[in-house]
């Protein structure tokens, strides 16, 4: 029986963990129904939705009573555009996925050449109606900007609502007891999330399991530039977060726009002891 070369696992391991990787994005979903005037389903639109980062666009065309879904899309930014023929051309800018949501937008078009345009700019309410869970989410501006000590983002889980951190916690066999030891990952937080168990939350970063096997807590997040942003849910989880019987914390990290930059930061911290502060006075 004749051997495989070994230089064709290299290109079936590289396959694989890409496939992984792109399994493993965090990603949302934008559904709707598009309308006439009246209030009847448009058939046949074509629904193009474009990240306004990168400029990857998606695609979709109405069903007959003019429902429409585009899944797996990555957060961010985006522009919508809707077209029929016999109707202007509606266009909502603003739109902003966030993680771990699944928002509701039903554009109206009216009569008009395709030519024309309607632009609506979306602050407009975008209706969340395909999850049961509570939870809100940290964003970008709060996780760089907020005080954190040691840079470690998990302190901002409390931001959340119904969320208490604690210094030392206990847990069952076989983990010796105490769920804080020298087997931890350095970062790995005692957070108690809707008053659940400290090692009941469960972890996902870029949509992949993010909890250290050993003791169930967290496994090492990145520096807070690196983050995008989180969502903390603290009740009514959908089935997707049953494998922990406490709240869910779903982490993205940054990734990318076509333009190149990048940013430097510092940290210093010091000690200043009791007496030479009384010894100031």
């Amino acid at each position: 029986m004749k051997r495989l070369p070994p230089t064709l696992f290299v290109p079936v391991l590289l396959c694989l963990a890409f496939c992984s990787a792109v399994f493993a994005q965090s990603v949302s979903q934008i559904s709707g129904t598009v309308k006439d005037a009246s209030g009847l389903g448009v058939p046949e639109a074509q629904i193009t939705v474009t990240q306004t980062d990168t400029g990857v666009s998606r695609s979709a065309i109405s069903a007959a009573n003019g429902a429409y879904s585009l899944p797996s899309l990555p957060i961010g930014p985006y522009r919508m555009e809707v077209k029929k023929e016999g109707f202007a051309t509606f266009v909502q800018t603003g739109i902003v996925l966030q993680v771990d949501t699944a928002p509701t937008i039903d554009p109206v078009l009216t009569l008009g050449a395709v030519s024309q345009a309607v632009e609506v700019e979306a602050a407009a309410a975008m209706v969340e109606s395909h999850s049961s869970g509570v939870g809100q989410v940290v964003n970008q501006q709060q996780v760089v900007e907020l005080p954190l000590n040691g840079r470690q983002v998990t302190q901002l889980i409390t931001l959340a609502g119904g969320s208490n951190t604690v210094p030392s916690g206990f847990g069952q066999a076989p983990s010796s007891g105490n769920l804080m030891s020298s087997k931890n990952y350095p970062g790995e937080a005692l957070v108690s999330v809707a008053g659940g168990m400290l090692n009941g939350t469960t972890y996902l970063m870029d949509g992949g399991t993010h909890n250290d096997v050993f003791n169930n807590l967290n496994l090492p997040l990145p520096f807070p530039d690196a983050i995008q942003e989180f969502k903390v849910e603290t009740s009514a989880l959908p089935a997707e977060y049953g494998q922990h019987s406490a709240g869910a914390v779903n982490v993205v990290t940054k990734s990318g726009s076509n333009k190149i930059h990048g940013d430097a930061s510092s940290s210093c911290a010091t000690a200043i002891s009791t007496r030479a502060i009384s010894s100031r006075r």
